[in-house]
């Protein structure tokens, strides 16, 4: 290296000086309010307790009157023991290392505090490879601008605010950036704790982090460096001759912690919560509030310093985990998950699977799939992946479910409750085209209404409905409530110039996700007002404040407030909800559910007033329930997310109505009962 120091005074004036002056000045602006990476945090819903965080470079920020007075002398000590002498460039220190260097051939930087946080602030704001090359590569021009800066910079903000911003900017090894987490990886403590003999080790790492690890298994060269710094303070006057000596003859004594990292680090009491954490990720990287794309919102996570606080309720989540059996019934292929939503909000408040959540899938069997191959694993007992919606996975058919998108498309657009037809055990549709569905059983065929055509499940009655509304118009519907396609079969149905002829969205062909389908029968208990799906209830900035986002509008909105509108008409909703009391053995406000339903048990269970569907597909190779109060929606599934085709059987059907029924008992257990809004007499009919 041919440093700046070989021309000690020229250097900041003449030719170099004048071709750097306009972009150092600019840069010095940066570095004024520069802050550096920041881990974020992510907490269960009391605030306080750490579910995991998220970080490239472990860091928490950390005030000056937060930090012992230990470290702050350690490391003046330990790398520029005139920082308080100097204004940002060091000439004894810069002559010092000239000459050293014309003896010996070296290259003595002189770096001074101010110029070494200059650099590293440099670095963490580069946002392009260039301007990290810029930052780092070892020339005589980057020094010059560095010295020039590091000047400037100490114009404007005081000795202080450099050495605050030196310790929560320098590495310390082990992926611990800053005093903070240095502090905690090392002895598992804060920086206002620290000893001298603690605070000279870590101020010691800041040279070289790999050299001076105290953490290998000899010690020799970091207690060495230790003793070094401890000799320096001692003749800075900050340790008596003694009391370094006493120090130097301690042996470093570590406690070293390794901090959570990402949702499979999630403490084990929290497992299950896992899986809301993986949708927090997918969630956030699609939210335009933090970057124009994936990669930009993911490194705002990892580097942002943010304050998550996840939206699940506690009391309901274990409700959820107890009902689906997530900790007990992993062995098994078919995965029983429930997903709960809050009406009005749409906050999740439960996300439960029986599956562990965990990367570690050694011991999980070959999969179901006989496409799959014998080397491919199996997504039990053991997985990561999105089961329960906000992922990639495409979900599972939801059966008669779907029943409800024409239904409220056909209420909305002025059809009543009553709308009666004549339901053949077999109809032939010349809509779509010939197709000839046909009722589960016979006993559901003759004259039937919404009330019990939608509580005995009556396919034929559906089909018809769905004619007269247009089954794009229900394609449609369901996509406001938050449905998406993700199979390129269900796109192409879904399309404007087919959606029309899908007469089998009705009887749910098409893959949902429970996330998803908790979420779109929350807006009906809403009075159809539809809210997206958000797993938090709060975002803090690093400074305290809401992270916002702005709208087309120009209005800043808090990226955790709900995000609402109206789908459909409140009394559309309500009568729906009506219709759909009666499968599960409610009784509705103003119609007869026809003597018999589909889940009658579940009133009984849950014990107040309910609403809900079941699903089944054929050969019953997924079962469904998604039932709601006016408090909570829930959705529940039974499926092999590795085998479609492997069929769940009719004897394991009832599990999704168990699960949601005694999560809704268990969840509401203790709150006031609420009831339903009846329909109006116009919707009646």
């Amino acid at each position: 290296m041919i440093a700046a120091v070989a021309y000690p005074l020229v250097a900041l004036t003449g030719l170099g000086a004048k071709a750097t002056a306009h972009a150092v000045e600019q840069k010095t602006r940066v570095l004024k309010t520069a802050m550096p990476a920041e881990t974020s945090y992510v907490y269960a819903p009391d605030g306080k307790t750490v579910l995991t965080m998220f970080y490239e470079e472990y860091r928490q920020y950390t005030k000056l009157s937060d930090m012992s007075p230990n470290i702050l002398q350690a490391i003046v000590a330990a790398e520029d023991n005139r920082f308080y002498q100097h204004h940002g460039v060091d000439p004894k220190g810069v002559a010092r290392a000239f000459v050293s260097n014309a003896r010996s051939g070296g290259s003595q930087g002189a770096s001074t505090l101010t110029m070494q946080y200059v650099r590293m602030a440099l670095r963490d704001s580069a946002t392009t490879p260039k301007e990290v090359q810029e930052a780092t590569q070892q020339t005589s021009l980057r020094k010059v601008k560095e010295m020039r800066m590091a000047l400037d910079l100490e114009k404007e903000i005081s000795k202080d605010q450099i050495l605050e911003r030196y310790l929560n900017s320098a590495y310390f090894g082990h992926r611990a950036y800053g005093i903070y987490a240095a502090s905690e990886i090392f002895f598992s403590k804060t920086p206002k704790n620290l000893t001298p003999v603690e605070a000279a080790t870590l101020a010691g790492l800041v040279k070289s982090p790999s050299e001076y690890d105290p953490a290998d298994s000899d010690q020799k060269e970091a207690t060495g460096r230790r003793n070094y710094v401890l000799d320096r303070m001692s003749q800075l006057g900050y340790l008596s001759p003694d009391s370094a000596t006493a120090a130097k003859s301690e042996p470093i004594r570590l406690k070293l912690t390794t901090p959570p990292h990402d949702c499979a680090a999630v403490p084990e009491k929290y497992n299950s919560w896992g899986f809301a954490c993986d949708y927090l990720k997918n969630w956030w990287s699609a939210q335009p509030a933090f970057g124009a794309n994936r990669l930009e919102r993911m490194d705002k996570l990892r580097r942002g310093g943010y304050r998550i606080v996840l939206s699940l309720d506690p009391k309901i989540q274990a409700a959820a985990e107890k009902n689906v059996g997530a900790k007990e019934a992993t062995g098994s292929p078919f995965a029983n998950g429930i997903v709960v939503s809050e009406p009005g909000t749409g906050r999740v408040k439960a996300m439960a699977v029986n599956r562990t959540y965990s990367l570690d899938l050694a011991e999980n069997p070959p999969s179901s799939n006989p496409e799959a191959g014998p080397k491919v694993k199996a997504n039990y007992p053991n997985t990561v992946a999105p089961l329960l919606g906000g992922g990639d996975l495409a979900g599972y058919q939801a059966g008669s479910t779907f029943k409800m998108f024409p239904m409220l498309a056909a209420l909305d657009s002025g059809m009543t409750l009553s709308t009666s037809f004549n339901a053949p055990h077999r109809y032939r549709s010349e809509v779509y085209d010939g197709w000839a569905p046909s009722n589960a059983s016979g006993a559901m065929s003759g004259q039937q209404t919404m009330w019990s055509g939608f509580g005995k499940s009556v396919n034929t009655y559906f089909v018809w409905l769905e004619e007269k509304v247009g089954a794009d118009r229900a394609v449609r519907l369901a996509e406001q409530l938050g449905l998406r396609w993700r199979t390129d079969v269900d796109r192409d149905h879904a399309s404007p110039d087919k959606a029309k002829k899908w007469g089998a969205f009705t009887l749910g062909v098409s893959d949902a996700t429970p996330l998803e389908m908790a979420n779109a029968y929350a807006a009906i208990a809403a009075d159809g007002r539809y809210c997206e799906a958000i797993p938090v209830q709060a975002i803090m900035n690093r400074d305290g404040t809401p992270a916002t986002y702005a709208t087309p509008g120009g209005i800043h909105r808090e990226v955790a407030k709900p995000r609402c509108r109206q789908v459909v008409s409140a009394d559309a909703a309500r009568a729906a909800t009506d219709a759909a009391r009666c499968p599960t053995g409610d009784t509705p406000a103003r119609g007869s559910c026809g003597g018999w339903s589909t889940a009658d048990s579940v009133r009984g269970t849950v014990g107040r007033p309910v609403a809900g569907k079941t699903g089944t597909t054929d050969s019953t190779r997924s079962a469904w329930f998604v039932g709601y109060t006016p408090e909570l929606a829930a959705a529940s599934f039974i499926s092999d997310p590795d085998n479609p085709f492997n069929a769940v059987g009719d004897g394991q059907s009832q599990i999704p109505i168990a699960a949601v029924a005694e999560t809704l008992r268990d969840g509401l257990k203790g709150t006031p009962t609420r009831q339903f809004t009846p329909p109006s007499d116009a919707i009646v009919g």
